[in-house]
């Protein structure tokens, strides 16, 4: 092979043909540094037939100019990467990306200096010194990294080290992990248990393509039961994949993973330093990181030798990414074990439609755990109607609720309560004049964080501090907050019990793996009476002592006009509500609604979950709805609002004329600013049989936008904003 061909990571430019020096190994997935004009880029050679391109004279070809020190991607992961651009209808090259999201592990093997706190005393300290010797215990990491971890310049740092404060360590940047054990601690697993995780064991040992939907109820021992898999992979000498929703319950996971195992596994979030992202990339190619457990990203790592794929919490909208490539990791992931040839495991309490479906049909075998573990009971789930108990004024919480936590502070237990929104108040406005605060690069209001003195838009970043007086009128003392976020709600607890310990949990407050393990740690240890929370505890946390659970707004989901909303708002309050009566003491859930007649309010209350399935699902049969029709959205962005109206109307003028196909909008989208581009959205919703993607295609290539115009497609949307 003399010439070949090299997918470049600039989608404009499409696929460029190389000469492979004399001497030179190329195989397809190479990935190797190429010239491109006056600079040098990365590329990954790829099978020509499969990546057309325009041919180019022989003695036209530049030379590769080097084979990066990493093995070739392996097919399977090709063959993944050229699925997920042509199902998602993504560039290609920004899909390989995805797969080479370690830079600095494409150099090779090396090592890194690091640095560490020595015990020198200093005589004084200046105040970014103290702040840096408090931030930076137990840590190790280059000095950039320390940096952003305590919040101090880099030459802060470096004085440390000529002061002695601060010591250089060596480190080999492909050290190996300590190796997990498979028969570390064997499992005491009930019979429904034993029988799923055989079925496991058996399908891992088979290495052969097979989707399981692990359907089992809050508190069942789901992850015990796939954990006998992960332990059959190892025996085989083969590598695992672990995709948990949020980063917040790695530290929660890691922990059962090294009581069965011995060790932690291999870490991939977006909180990793950089020199831990290159040690583990490097460990996954090469084959030595026997078990990743990571958020959705780490589903495009190149496994060298992948045996069973796990999606937990398969259910959660956290897995579907909205910007970039618009992929959905719970479907790309089944993909994934299919090139493969290995199984993978949807893990779910809640699981969603779609899945249940697939398993209806028999594409999915779905297995079934009933019960929860150890003879733990489910709670038992009561209604509190709002227009009856209503909450005193200026309070949310009604006095049901109030009573129960009461009555658990008395026993010594613990009580959660879930609002799924961050911060003191979504509104802020002066009782004087009217003014409210709203965000100038979106079309939402500002939230208010009365903890950190702040107004934040929570979709861009945003962040201006509490003002004294409303910049309208200038008057002072006249902002009101409107409607409760999470803080007030903690507040309103601290009130109705001053001695009780409240803990708030949401993503401002875990804002990391280590807060996240803190927090479990003191929970655990019954150092917290009550936590207030958002979606970040109705999922992975197992606190034996948690007895009660109250929703404080029920309706909140379901408001909006999302075609999933249902589904969604079941699913979170089921997996909530699945946080109490854990171990020996019974648990108790109390739901305040507004509507305690709609339909997912009475089967939460029954815990009718098949009933309230069943008729979502002939729902969306009715509609076309997925999964028995097909969506897709178009989403039309410019900071001229002139121009983004022209594009989308130019969309929605030149759109097909299909029977199988119907075309809503241009309309303005309901977040109609966002981060300071002006948006319009087309829907689109077709039979199952159509090939949308084709349809797609064909009807934006014939198009032509300005420059300033951004035209995104997102296939099976989540989000409808």
């Amino acid at each position: 092979m003399n010439r070949v061909r090299c997918l470049v990571f600039n989608s404009a430019l499409g696929p460029l043909d190389y000469r492979v020096p004399e001497g030179m190994v190329v195989e397809p997935g190479s990935v190797v540094l190429a010239p491109l004009g006056p600079r040098q880029i990365i590329g990954v050679v790829w099978e020509a037939e499969r990546l057309p391109g325009a041919e180019v004279p022989a003695n036209k070809l530049r030379p590769i100019l080097s084979v990066l020190p990493v093995p070739p991607l392996p097919a399977p992961l090709r063959r993944l990467i050229e699925w997920t651009a042509d199902y998602y209808l993504a560039p290609l090259a920004s899909v390989a990306r995805m797969a080479l999201s370690s830079t600095g592990a494409l150099r090779g093997g090396s090592t890194v200096t690091e640095y560490r706190l020595t015990d020198k005393q200093a005589e004084r300290l200046t105040p970014q010194r103290a702040k840096a010797i408090e931030a930076l215990h137990s840590q190790q990491a280059t000095i950039r990294e320390l940096a952003e971890l305590a919040g101090v310049s880099d030459a802060v740092l470096r004085g440390m080290v000529n002061a002695g404060l601060l010591e250089p360590v060596l480190v080999d940047s492909d050290r190996p992990y300590p190796p997990a054990d498979p028969a570390f601690f064997g499992p005491d697993l009930s019979d429904d248990q034993t029988v799923v995780a055989a079925k496991f064991v058996a399908s891992v040992h088979a290495h052969e393509f097979q989707p399981y939907l692990l359907d089992g109820v809050t508190g069942s021992g789901k992850t015990e039961t796939y954990f006998e898999g992960v332990a059959a992979a190892l025996e085989d000498g083969r590598q695992v994949l672990v995709l948990l929703p949020e980063i917040a319950l790695t530290e929660t996971f890691l922990k059962r993973f090294g009581a069965r195992f011995g060790v932690t596994p291999v870490t991939w979030h977006s909180s990793l330093k950089s020199s831990e992202r290159r040690r583990a990339w490097r460990a996954v190619a090469m084959g030595s990181a026997q078990v990743i457990v990571g958020a959705r990203s780490a589903l495009f790592l190149p496994f060298a030798n992948l045996g069973l794929i796990i999606v937990d919490e398969a259910h959660e909208v956290s897995f579907k990414q909205d910007d970039g490539v618009r992929y959905n990791a719970r479907d790309v992931a089944v993909m994934r074990a299919r090139f493969e040839s290995v199984p993978v495991i949807l893990a779910s309490a809640t699981p969603a439609l779609e899945s249940l479906q697939m398993a209806e049909s028999g594409r999915y075998e779905r297995v079934i755990l009933p019960s929860r573990f150890g003879g733990a009971t489910m709670p038992d789930i009561h209604v509190v109607d709002l227009r009856v108990e209503q909450p005193e004024r200026g309070h949310w919480i009604a006095p049901p609720l109030v009573k129960a936590l009461k009555d658990r502070l008395e026993k010594g237990e613990q009580s959660l309560l879930f609002l799924n929104r961050r911060g003191y108040a979504p509104l802020t406005l002066c009782r004087t004049c009217g003014y409210r605060f709203q965000c100038p690069n979106c079309s939402a209001w500002l939230v208010e964080h009365r903890l950190s003195r702040r107004l934040a838009c929570h979709h861009c970043g945003h962040e201006v501090p509490t003002p004294d007086a409303c910049p309208e009128c200038h008057e002072p003392d006249c902002l009101v907050a409107c409607g409760p976020g999470v803080e007030r709600i903690a507040d309103e607890v601290a009130a109705i019990l001053p001695e009780a310990r409240v803990a708030l949990v949401t993503s401002d407050t875990l804002t990391s793996p280590a807060k996240a393990a803190e927090f479990v740690e003191m929970a655990s240890a019954k150092a917290i009476d009550v936590i207030v929370g958002t979606q970040l505890v109705t999922k992975g946390y197992h606190f034996p002592e948690l007895t009660l659970v109250g929703v404080i707004d029920a309706d909140m989901g379901l408001e909006g006009g999302d075609l999933r909303a249902a589904e969604r708002t079941y699913q979170q309050v089921a997996q909530v509500a699945g946080r109490a009566g854990r171990g020996e003491k019974p648990g108790e859930v109390l739901i305040q609604t507004r509507h305690p007649e709609a339909p997912v309010i009475e089967a939460l209350a029954s815990g009718d979950r098949d009933a309230f399935y069943a008729a979502e699902t002939e729902a969306r049969r009715d509609a076309g709805a997925p999964p028995f029709g097909r969506w897709a959205a178009i989403i039309v962005s410019s900071e001229d609002e002139a121009e983004a109206r022209d594009a989308a109307r130019g969309i929605g003028g030149s759109a097909p004329n299909l029977a199988d196909v119907m075309i809503l909008g241009p309309a303005p989208a309901p977040l109609s600013l966002l981060r300071g581009r002006y948006r319009y959205r087309l829907l689109i919703n077709a039979r199952r049989s159509t090939e949308l993607q084709r349809v797609i295609r064909e009807w934006l290539d014939q198009l032509r936008f300005p420059p300033g115009v951004r035209v995104a497609v997102d296939i099976d949307p989540y989000s409808f904003v």
